[in-house]
């Protein structure tokens, strides 16, 4: 086990290259320039000059990209343009209020999933198992800003019952478990939540039954054993797969946030690679898209080594 996670772990140091890569050639090729954005337009030529040496712009882009890359690998993300903020306080908040946020909408979506997919698939009556695809249909297809705007309109505009937007009450910039800043959080929660509760609903149900008509499954009936016993191996058999699921669902959570943090003014790492774009700053959006990329690199790994205990077949694969 432990040499199968470092062969694995040494697999990702050329992907991380590649992430870095892309990162940096993304930003430098998006349209625009970043201390245009923040000077005036008549500001002197010379104090624009003096800007692109201060942050580095007069360099072409290979020497920019091994600069940074270097300052990047030693924990200094460097300073923000907009705010003049380290980058890493910037993106290290920010990402907490995501974390917090992606893990409410994980427990919701995939508590949820795991219950109505299995009914779905044991289910007998035709009713129960169009009911759950229906279900699992409307999660995928509703878009989920839309979904977050409708949401805001009844229950904050017209009912008033919850609040509209913000981390907790009085501008809160950290997010604290109580019942206040709970408040704030079921709105985005459910708008979060809705695409991968349909997505593995609709895993979950598709996996079940393909087992459930598998050869053990009536060798198991056979040797007379309960529901509740063959419920055990079939979902055994059935969480590889909706392990590897929930990993990229989990990942997308985190990292396509964006329009629900904007809807709701959350303070994560989508309201700030939000606000980024507009000011074409940089700093923020290289650290943030680095931060998130290898997060979720991360997260497939850790993945992958809870289907290896879960399946040994994998390993030996």
């Amino acid at each position: 086990m432990i040499l199968y996670g470092l062969r694995r772990l040494i697999y990702l140091v050329p992907v991380a290259f590649g992430v870095s890569l892309l990162v940096f050639a993304l930003v430098h090729l998006a349209p625009g320039d970043a201390i245009s954005a923040i000077v005036p337009p008549d500001a002197p030529q010379e104090v624009v000059d003096k800007l692109r040496v201060y942050y580095g712009f007069d360099k072409p882009l290979p020497v920019q990209y091994f600069r940074w890359l270097a300052v990047t690998l030693s924990g200094d993300f460097g300073t923000s343009i907009g705010t003049g903020r380290p980058v890493s306080e910037e993106v290290g908040g920010a990402f907490l209020n995501t974390i917090v946020l992606a893990i409410s909408a994980c427990l919701v979506a995939f508590s949820l999933a795991i219950c109505l997919g299995t009914a779905a698939g044991y289910a007998k009556s035709r009713i129960v198992d169009r009911l759950v695809t229906s279900i699992a249909l409307t999660g995928i297809s509703v878009p989920n800003y839309w979904l977050a705007i409708v949401l805001v309109i009844i229950f904050s505009v017209e009912l008033g019952w919850l609040p509209p937007m913000g981390l907790g009450p009085e501008s809160a910039t950290g997010w604290r478990l109580d019942f206040a800043h709970l408040r704030y959080m079921v709105l985005p929660t459910i708008a979060l939540s809705m695409i991968p509760l349909g997505v593995m609903t609709r895993t979950v149900r598709s996996t079940i039954k393909e087992i459930l008509s598998s050869e053990f499954v009536t060798a198991l009936q056979a040797k007379g054993m309960n529901d509740r016993q063959i419920l055990f191996h079939v979902l055994k058999n059935a969480a590889p797969t909706c392990l590897a699921v929930m990993g990229l669902q989990a990942g997308n959570l985190i990292g396509g946030s964006i329009l629900i943090e904007t809807v709701f003014s959350w303070p994560g790492t989508g309201f700030l690679l939000n606000s980024a774009i507009f000011r074409r700053d940089l700093p923020i959006l290289q650290g943030t898209t680095l931060v998130l990329s290898f997060f979720f690199m991360m997260l497939n790994l850790t993945v992958d080594m809870i289907q290896t205990v879960v399946d040994p077949r994998i390993k030996r694969g």
